[in-house]
Order: C-alpha cells, then sequence, then structure tokens
C-alpha cells in the first residue's frame, strides 16, 4: 500500500516527546524518518519500564517508523556528514534552541544554502521576538506558564497541579504535524521552502485560552477569565453507587432526554436554570452539585444502560491497565502485538485514523541506537572504509560497534 508521505525524507533532530512523538507520526504516513542521534543517544531511551539499556516504553512509543543514525555533530566529519543528509531532505524537524542551532552551525541560513527547498521547522520554548527567547522549555514549564496548574486550582481550591499527562509536549506535536504538512503542500504548489518557529508557549496560550479568555475576549472586559463549566468542582467522573461513571448531560436535548427517561419532565419545564444552554451555564455549580448527588443513587452499570437508551453521552471511568481491556478498542483492533526484534512482544497502538486509500501504518519497530548508522551512511556514499573510520573516531555508533 503507499502512505501519504511516500518519497518523503525526514531529518529527525529531537530528543524527548514533543519532537519525537511529532516525527513518528509523519513516518507512520510513510515518510523516510532518519532520527540523528547524538552518541550516547536521546535521553528518553532511559526512562521507564524497560528489557535493555537504552529501549524504554516511553521510547518505544514515540519513536516507531524511523531509522536510527548516531552522529558526533560537534565533529566536523559528523556535521558534514548530517549537510550531506540534509541535501535532499524534504523536512528538517529540531527542537533544540535556535541559539544551539547557530552554535551547531545548522541555523537556517546554512540549511537552506544546502538545500533551498527543505522545511525547516523548529519545536521550542518561545517566540524569538520576546524576552523568553533564550529560555529553555519542558512540558511542565509551559504548562505552569499558560495556567493549567492555576486552572485546576481555580476549579477546587486546591494546591495548583499540573496535569498527569504531557499535554503541551503531545499537543505542540500535533499541531507541528499540521504546519509541516501544510508547508509541505505550499511547496509542492510553489517549489518555495521556508523556515516554521513553533513555539511551545505560544501554542499552549492559544490552546488553553481558548476555552478561558472568556470575557476578556473583549475590550472593555465583558467578566472575568475562565469558563465556568470546565471550572466547576462536580467537573469529574461522578460516584455511583459503586463505581464511577463520566457523564455529559450538555445540550437542550440532553437535559430534557435525561429527565424523561427519569420521569420528571415537568420538572425540567418549571425550573427556570434549565431553559436554555446559557442559563446552565449561569447556575452550572449547583446544578452539577445535584447531578453528582443523583448519581450516587445508581450503580455505573444501571446509569449506563439508562444513558444510553436516552441517547446521553455517558462513559465508564477506567485506568490505564482497564483501558487495554475496552470492548469497543478491541473490537477495532486498537492494540496490537509484535515480536520487536531485540525487545521480544511488545504492544503497538495502530494510527487513530482510518484513510480510504493511503492508510498510514508503522513502518518500522522503534530502532536500537545507532541501529541503521551504517545503512544511512552508505545510502549516501560514504563507503565501508570511511564508516568504520567514523567508528573509530567516535563520530557514529551502532548496536555491534
Amino acid at each position: 500500500m503507499t502512505k501519504p508521505l511516500d518519497d518523503v525524507k525526514v531529518v529527525d533532530l529531537t530528543n524527548m516527546l514533543m519532537g519525537p512523538y511529532t516525527t513518528q507520526i509523519l513516518g507512520d504516513m510513510g515518510a523516510d524518518v532518519i532520527k540523528v542521534e547524538a552518541p550516547g543517544g536521546d535521553p528518553v531511551r532511559f526512562i521507564g519500564a524497560r528489557r535493555n539499556l537504552g529501549m524504554g516504553a516511553i521510547y518505544l512509543n514515540c519513536n516507531r517508523s524511523k531509522r536510527s543514525l548516531v552522529l558526533d555533530l560537534k565533529k566536523e566529519e559528523g556535521h558534514k556528514a548530517l549537510l550531506t543528509l540534509l541535501k535532499d531532505a524534504d523536512i528538517l524537524v529540531y527542537n533544540r534552541r535556535p541559539q544551539v542551532m547557530d552554535r551547531l552551525g545548522l541555523s537556517y541560513d546554512v540549511v537552506k544554502k544546502a538545500n533551498p527547498k527543505i522545511i525547516y521547522a523548529g519545536l521550542y520554548g518561545f517566540g524569538q521576538d520576546g524576552p523568553y527567547a533564550k529560555k529553555p522549555a519542558f512540558d511542565d514549564l509551559i504548562q505552569g506558564a499558560v495556567s493549567v496548574p492555576m486552572l485546576a486550582n481555580m476549579a477546587d481550591g486546591g494546591a495548583p497541579r499540573y496535569a498527569p499527562s504531557a499535554i503541551v509536549d503531545r499537543a505542540v506535536a500535533l499541531w507541528a504535524v499540521g504546519q509541516i504538512n501544510a508547508a509541505l503542500y505550499y511547496r509542492t504548489r510553489t517549489g518555495v521552502g521556508q523556515k516554521l518557529d513553533i513555539p511551545m508557549f505560544e501554542m499552549m496560550t492559544s490552546f488553553v485560552l481558548a476555552d478561558h479568555l472568556e470575557g476578556e475576549t473583549f475590550i472593555p472586559s465583558e467578566g472575568e477569565a475562565g469558563y465556568k463549566r470546565i471550572l466547576n468542582p462536580d467537573r469529574r467522573p461522578f460516584p455511583t453507587k459503586d463505581g464511577y461513571i463520566c457523564a455529559m448531560v450538555y445540550t437542550d436535548r440532553h437535559w430534557r432526554s435525561f429527565y424523561k427517561a427519569l420521569g420528571r419532565e415537568q420538572e425540567l419545564d418549571s425550573d427556570p436554570r434549565f431553559k436554555s444552554i446559557t442559563a446552565r451555564t449561569e447556575h452550572i455549580a449547583e446544578i452539577y452539585a445535584e447531578l453528582a448527588e443523583l448519581l450516587a443513587t445508581r450503580t455505573t452499570g444501571e446509569w449506563l444502560d439508562l444513558f444510553d437508551k436516552a441517547d446521553v453521552p455517558a462513559m465508564p471511568l477506567h485506568s490505564p491497565e482497564s483501558l487495554l481491556e475496552d470492548d469497543h478498542l478491541s473490537a477495532v483492533g486498537f492494540f496490537r502485538e509484535f515480536d520487536h526484534p531485540t525487545e521480544g512482544k511488545i504492544r503497538d497502538m495502530a494510527v487513530p485514523t482510518d484513510w480510504s486509500e493511503t492508510q498510514p501504518e508503522t513502518s518500522r519497530h522503534a530502532p536500537r541506537l545507532g541501529e541503521h548508522s551504517r545503512e544511512v551512511l552508505a545510502e549516501y556514499g560514504y563507503s565501508d572504509p570511511m564508516i568504520d573510520a567514523f567508528f573509530d573516531e567516535g563520530i557514529t555508533e551502532s548496536p555491534d560497534r
């Protein structure tokens, strides 16, 4: 089968989560992704559960569909080898600060000189025109900077806390995939490459404030920031008699259908708080508190059955472990087992979209450090003696050296 990005070459100069997740998606779409790692490898290789050193679970889950090439870019021949790769690459993705790229001799001007048509995509902390330009950034720091922990505090009065998932890394990665593919399409139409700056802080500010700018959308202000429904302390999985349920009684139709299923439709008609979504939002705290009290009177199974019959959105509350046994995910074949050549049997997650003609799909297992060093260098004209010299000089590495 063909894939949407067949014949696209990506040089992946990223590590940790945000950049590798971006390039994994491009690889699943068919791009030939060459992950260029420093000697010693991507630090995320060494995080979490593992069977072998350098092949941790988080690494495995954001580095499939790639080849691994080790190059010491601080050595002249390593730098030259990278520029050789870039001469016919379509895309360079990096997540170092631009100042670091400059120090490595890999600024946009340098790379553009080697390949004027390249798409030079940088994922890093902050836009380069502001006072934060040179600051390092990680997921937790950006969560704090865009007010995610304070939103948690505003919701329930507890201590500010980060979301228990790398939401910044994943969200910016998804944003970057769209930006890169749009630039690729533009180049297809015009032949013109370009530089893309994708700063985490600005992107996540737009992500968060799209919900929470609220009254501050207007000048002068029409009210305080913060979307009341999302910040309601009872916006959470509701306790039932035997567990929890996630229910979303939201639209006019949902509330009417729910109250009809309860045999209480007259109460809905007589309560002005339910006359519109505007009225419900104004009274959302008391409405959610009453809903929480009601849902505690039956079992999760009873409520799921009622909500399904009423066509009101509801789901069971999963743990990460129980999610692996979800009936729907099983039916659509989301989790698959395969034999990794060094890690044994592992669980893989399918590409979560369905295409009628060019279905993206895992193309390669997550590689060992330098697994493809010799292969890639040979493709770019390096002879066996030259590659052996690279090994001897510490410019490259592979599992067998």
